[in-house]
């Protein structure tokens, strides 16, 4: 399973990624805009959500439109949900502490290329196609 280290060391692998903070936690961004970020849960979520909310540390990850949320969260509902706060925004929630390494990086990977500019993601896949 993963944790905060796992998530800085994926997300920095993708270039220009870089370590910042969004309203007081960690997050990584790609030319100012985040992709992935710490999402602890609030009061309202924890309402909302009931008895289904989960403990543990929740990463946020951005997603290319709501038809791609949809799929990642029906895919794999072990380790990803979404809150009604994130109903219309193309982001989901993950559970650090039960997902696998090779979907997190996935995941942040998807999240970067969501981001990032065309001038960063078009060398990026290129070279990844080409090794991969």
């Amino acid at each position: 399973m993963a944790d905060w280290d796992d998530v800085a060391r994926l997300a920095l692998a993708l270039p220009q990624a870089v370590e910042s903070t969004s309203y007081g936690s960690a997050a990584w961004k790609v030319n100012d805009k985040g992709f992935v970020w710490e999402r602890p849960l609030r009061r309202s979520d924890l309402t909302a959500l009931g008895s289904e909310a989960p403990d543990g540390p929740i990463l946020a990850a951005y997603v290319d439109g709501l038809d791609e949320k949809e799929a990642i969260l029906a895919a794999n509902p072990g380790c990803c949900f979404t809150i009604p706060h994130f109903d219309v925004f193309p982001a989901v929630l993950i559970l650090l502490d039960r997902i696998e390494i090779d979907l997190l990086q996935e995941l942040i990977t998807s999240a970067w290329l969501a981001r990032a500019p065309r001038k960063l993601v078009g060398p990026y896949l290129a070279d990844h196609r080409a090794t991969g």
